[in-house]
């Protein structure tokens, strides 16, 4: 060995020695093999060499740095320590050219135990939870070493003193995820062979014995399982000798056979592609396979998604069955961002029952439904919003294409298009919109269009700009306007767009001004008087008479016959009043060592006084309602008027109302406060209103109404509400002008009707998980913005409706909803003294539990007491089985009865891989 190579040998065994001490740099020498010496790199390093003296191996652990970089011309290099902010600058001796085999970027790595450099065999060596990281590429392992003569890194795991293998190579790039037990990457080609690795893509998982990543990122592998099971055993794959992975768009395979516990099935696919993508990208959406006991075999929600750019997007979802049923579904989104998104849903129906050649059993519907949706930002215009809820359709639509159980027990269904505009510093507030109501049962169908209102806000005339000091009462005298334009017309659904629709047309007005203040009264009352202007436009009036010459039916003759006539009619209304309302506090204390500290009751009473002069007798008449002369009534000629009518008669007297608060303060060991008290509502309010007319000749007193409502320990919701008629009936059931209580009976009345209603829920105790679950399935269910993943999301709801077995919650081991409602009417029939009672009850309860983590029972039904049947009923059973979900759905009797049993994949990639077994039945 020359004595030039000696010197320079032992120059760079001192650096070298750095590296052993703990200190962890780039190597700036790497020497030849011809005995010379050749910079490799920059030196790069994180601690300063004027602090680092020479130490024991095993005594300082290494730290973090950076491979060698190329070098820059200067004749210092500058580096930031990473802990801290000082410089240091180091002198190098001097800078060549690069050599062919340096990087073209940085490489950090690091690791736990320790980092040998082999200067002639020129390795790398990292032990101990080592990680490497390039460019995009971050590589974890127990093991590596890099060679820089072939520029391959080898990562490999250990086995630790129990003999346990630990530290597999992981390695990220780009999104991409590969586990292994040996990896194998080179950084000139930046192509890596992989052993025994396992690979992640979105929902799936790759399982290959050879794995080749290419340059590109394209991954071949070789002996592979795809599965979504994301155990290192999957429960089930497909079994394929050669895959091809094209990153963020496919995965194809050949010839494939699914494996479930490793066992093959006979089930065998020539090819398999598994879409990756992110984003939107049109394709071919899959058909479910089901077998319908109406309409026979056949393929649900098959057809092609386009996607049409940032703003827009197309789905078009077929069904087909094989006894000839069909129906097609178009559903474009659209949205801009910051401005507005919508949703339309066009969906057309043709059902076919029976045999066609036995025509008493054959049956045909033709039907469509159209829902829209339309949402627009608040910040897109200030003070302008137009929205959209659209959903029409035939009445029996629902009846043949539709299953779960919230749309068929709700026969009720509606639309509301909107604009509205506020101005801005204004007091100035219009609306306009399209309302539509549609009775699926009785096929009556109200649409009103336009319906519009323009309002004024209060405004305060007398009032300055700049208020100093106590207002005067006349500065607090406010005036606004509200008017009401409303198009109404009711109709059979059969009739649309026909000439009776039009016939059926009403349109009216209605204006009110009404002026108003309020003024304090020692300190605990307060006066508020007011007077309201009422005037009402109408375009036809209706005058009915008896015509005892009028066939009703062949055995019948006689009835009222009713006129319509055109024209421009006008109603006025004037009322003023004056109100005194407070609120009165008491409480009761009981002793100190009561558990019931107090009990504190509010009673807020109210009495008004107004006057309402008769200035609406011309708009009334008295007609005969039957062939008895004596039989007449008085009815407005604007009876049924879309914006009302005027009522008949002059008023002048009291409104009052009583209105009640119960609360209890006991103690509590749980309070946070540290006063150990808490706060319990007996009654939220209960009380009665009622109103007493001075003027009138006869029944000056009103039926009173009477309210209650409270939520006991905070888990029972308790509501009732009644009417109560202070007046005697004759023994024709007409009414007296004498009260009840003059019989000398000690009672405020008759109940002429009253309702209750009790809701409550049970379930065990939640954790985190299942309440964002729980989150999740309400953001789902409250969304109003439709778009692209709206309509997704609106799909999965409907799934989890029709199947609800399949969308349990296994976190929560039971569940119980409650609800009870009761209907109470006291009805006296006129002329026949007959009295009617009718009640009403009807209970609704569902709720599941769980016999094992994985086994849960479910039950949605209820029990109509008053024709003594069991509600729509729907029972399901789900048995969890990890990466798989089985469910059975029954629906034991009614209407529409239904069973079915599924097996499938819980990951969405794999939705459609479905065992599905099911009959439905219908009774018409």
């Amino acid at each position: 060995m020359s004595s030039s190579y000696k010197n320079n040998y032992k120059k760079f065994l001192r650096q070298t020695y750095l590296v052993f001490a703990g200190v962890v740099i780039a190597v700036p020498f790497i020497i030849d093999a011809s005995g010379g010496s050749r910079p490799h790199a920059s030196l790069t390093f994180n601690k300063n060499l004027a602090d680092t003296v020479p130490a024991r191996k095993d005594t300082v652990k290494p730290k973090a740095g950076k491979a060698a970089v190329k070098p820059t011309s200067d004749t210092n290099v500058v580096s930031r320590d990473q802990d801290t902010t000082k410089h240091v600058t180091v002198d190098t001796i001097f800078v060549p050219k690069v050599s062919k085999d340096t990087l073209d970027a940085p490489v950090n790595y690091k690791a736990k135990d320790s980092i040998i450099l082999m200067v002639p065999d020129k390795r790398f060596y990292l032990y101990g939870a080592a990680n490497t990281k390039y460019k995009s590429i971050d590589l974890s392992a127990e093991k590596m070493n890099f060679d820089q003569a072939t520029g391959v890194l080898e990562a490999t795991n250990a086995k630790d003193t129990a003999g346990k293998l630990i530290g597999r190579p992981v390695m990220n790039d780009g999104g991409q995820s590969f586990e292994s037990d040996t990896l194998r990457y080179n950084f000139t080609s930046q192509k890596a062979k992989i052993y025994n690795t396992r690979s992640q893509y979105g929902e799936g998982y790759i399982h290959s014995e050879l794995t080749k990543k290419e340059a590109d990122n394209t991954i071949f592998g070789y002996k592979n399982g795809y599965t979504t099971c994301n155990l290192d055993t999957p429960h089930f794959s497909f079994r394929s000798r050669k895959i091809k992975v094209i990153p963020d768009k496919l995965v194809i395979s050949g010839p494939a056979n699914l494996e479930i516990m490793g066992i093959p099935t006979p089930l065998y696919i020539p090819f398999a592609i598994f879409p990756i993508t992110q984003g939107q990208r049109s394709g071919i959406l899959p058909p479910q396979y089901v077998v319908n006991q109406q309409k026979g075999m056949g393929l649900e929600n098959g057809g092609y998604y386009f996607g049409m750019g940032e703003h827009m997007d197309l789905t078009l979802r077929g069904d087909v069955y094989s006894y000839g049923s069909w129906s097609l579904t178009a559903s474009p989104t659209y949205r801009k961002r910051y401005k507005y998104n919508g949703g339309l849903n066009l969906s057309f129906a043709n059902t076919r029952f029976g045999d066609p050649a036995v025509k008493s059993e054959f049956q045909t519907s033709k039907d469509f439904r159209v829902t829209w949706n339309h949402s627009m930002d608040s910040k897109a215009r200030p003070g302008v919003n137009f929205g959209a809820s659209v959903n029409f359709g035939t009445s029996s639509y629902n009846r043949y294409n539709v299953f779960d159980y919230n749309t068929r027990v709700n026969n009720n269904i509606g639309s509301s298009i909107t604009f509205s505009k506020t101005w801005q510093g204004k007091p100035y507030n219009l609306t306009l919109g399209l309302n539509h109501s549609q009775n699926l049962s009785t096929r009556d169908v109200s649409i009103s269009f336009p319906d519009g209102t323009f309002t004024v806000n209060t405004i305060y005339p007398f009032q300055p700009k700049e208020m100093v000091g106590t207002p005067k009462w006349y500065q607090k005298i406010g005036v606004s306007y509200n008017a009401v334009l409303r198009n109404q017309a009711n109709f059979k659904d059969s009739l649309f767009g026909k000439k009776q629709m039009w016939d059926a047309m009403q349109t009216g007005m209605q204006h009110n001004v009404p002026i108003s203040f309020s003024i304090p009264i020692l300190k605990t009352l307060t006066l508020s008087p007011g007077i309201n202007y009422s005037e009402y436009w109408y375009t036809k009036k209706v005058v009915r008479s008896w015509d005892p010459k009028k066939r009703v039916s062949q055995d019948s003759v006689g009835g009222v016959d009713t006129t319509y006539v055109p024209g421009f009619y006008a109603a006025r209304d004037i009322s003023a009043s004056v109100s005194l309302s407070t609120a009165v506090y008491g409480m009761y204390a009981f002793s100190k060592h009561s558990k019931v500290k107090a009990i504190r009751h509010v009673v807020r009473p109210t009495l008004s006084a107004s006057y309402r002069p008769d200035l609406s007798s011309a708009y009334y008449y008295t007609y005969q309602y039957s062939g008895n002369p004596k039989d007449l009534t008085r009815v407005s000629y604007f009876d049924g008027s879309v914006i009302g009518v005027p009522s008949a008669g002059a008023f002048g007297g009291l409104n009052f109302g009583l209105d009640n608060n119960l609360e209890m303060k006991v103690f509590s060991r749980k309070d946070t406060t540290g006063n150990h008290e808490k706060k319990v509502k007996l009654l939220d309010g209960f009380g009665i209103n009622g109103s007493y007319n001075l003027v009138a000749d006869s029944f000056k007193l009103s039926t009173f109404s009477i309210y209650a409502r409270t939520n006991l320990f905070d888990k029972i919701n308790i509501s009732a509400s009644g009417n109560i008629d202070p007046y005697q009936v004759d023994n024709r059931g007409h009414r007296l002008d004498k009260y009840v209580w003059q019989q000398g009976k000690i009672s405020l009345g008759r109940l002429t009707n009253a309702s209750i209603s009790l809701s409550t829920s049970f379930q065990s105790k939640d954790n985190k998980k299942s309440q964002d679950k729980r989150k999740a399935m309400d953001s789902l269910e409250n969304i109003t913005n439709a778009d692209a993943a709206l309509a997704a999301q609106q799909r999965q709801l409907q799934m989890v409706r029709n199947n609800p077995g399949e969308y349990v919650d296994f976190d929560i081991p039971w569940r119980v909803d409650l609800s009870y409602s009761l209907s109470y009417t006291n009805q006296v029939i006129p002329d026949s003294g007959g009295v009617v009672r009718r009640i009403t009850q009807y209970v609704n309860f569902n709720g599941d539990f769980s016999l094992t983590p994985k086994w849960k029972i479910g039950l949605n039904s209820g029990f109509d007491f008053t024709n003594m049947q069991i509600a729509y009923t729907n029972m399901y059973i789900s048995r969890d089985l990890h990466c798989w979900q089985m469910s059975i759905n029954l629906i034991p009797f009614g209407t529409f009865r239904q069973f079915s049993i599924t097996i499938n994949p819980k990951a969405g990639i794999l939705r459609d891989l479905r065992i599905n077994r099911s009959r439905q039945f219908y009774d018409f």
